[in-house]
């Protein structure tokens, strides 16, 4: 890469899984009290999968919307990046009404959500064991959980979306791609975010900006109380507040 760090998705992809791909990238700790660690390898694996069923079960293209209808969660950001990754737009509630026949797919962990959203439903369980949705799945969704480890562990790029398509779709302004990812990346060390549903976006700035400065993401539930010793644990060294 010509710049010292990321400039697009699949770069930072790149950078994630090929430098220092053992140490951890994202580290979720859940309502539930999981705790959950994820190197740049086992991510890339999780997005290169995830990328994979978005082309293989949904026919992914440039320029399709997905809406993201997750609160922020270790499986949003691995949603988000898949996403953006195959060139789509990722659409957070919130966002701006779009016409139903843009929208790929509607991704949650709501039934009632699911039922109601255009595209194809992709239910995700959230629970750190769960490996299935429980319960009946709404008529015609996909069960993420279910399916996403049947598909391969490398996606090989197709179609990249350009630099001036949407990529986010939000509560505020709407993001290019080459909006996501920061055009300064200060070397990061260890950040804690903690962010309730409507901050969703706020979490998906954040990640890529820590990510594309070498650094560390842990990601908390509101549920979770951030103790002086998990501080000292995870080496946090910032805890910005979410806007």
């Amino acid at each position: 890469m010509a710049n010292s760090h990321p400039q697009t998705v699949p770069e930072l992809m790149e950078f994630l899984r090929t430098t220092n791909p053992t140490s951890p990238r994202l580290i979720w700790y859940g309502p539930g009290q999981e705790r959950i660690e994820l190197s740049g390898k086992v991510l890339d694996n999780w997005v290169s999968k995830t990328c994979n069923l978005l082309v293989d079960e949904l026919d992914a293209e440039p320029g399709l919307i997905v809406n993201l209808a997750l609160p922020p969660h270790w499986k949003s950001l691995i949603w988000a990046l898949a996403t953006w990754q195959v060139g789509c737009t990722v659409r957070t509630p919130g966002a701006a009404d779009v016409e139903r026949s843009q929208v790929l797919a509607t991704v949650s962990a709501d039934a009632s959500t699911l039922e109601k959203g255009p595209g194809t439903p992709v239910a995700v369980a959230l629970g750190a064991l769960e490996t299935s949705w429980s319960g009946a799945l709404p008529a015609s969704s996909l069960d993420y959980a279910a399916e996403v480890r049947a598909h391969g562990d490398v996606f090989f790029l197709q179609g990249q979306g350009e630099g001036q398509d949407t990529a986010l779709m939000g509560r505020g302004t709407p993001q290019t791609f080459d909006d996501l990812l920061p055009a300064d990346a200060p070397a990061v060390a260890t950040t804690l975010l903690q962010a309730n549903e409507e901050q969703l976006d706020a979490v998906l700035s954040g990640a890529l900006r820590i990510w594309s400065g070498g650094g560390c993401l842990v990601l908390a539930s509101p549920a979770v109380d951030v103790t002086d010793r998990l501080l000292a644990n995870e080496r946090v060294s910032a805890r910005p507040v979410l806007p």
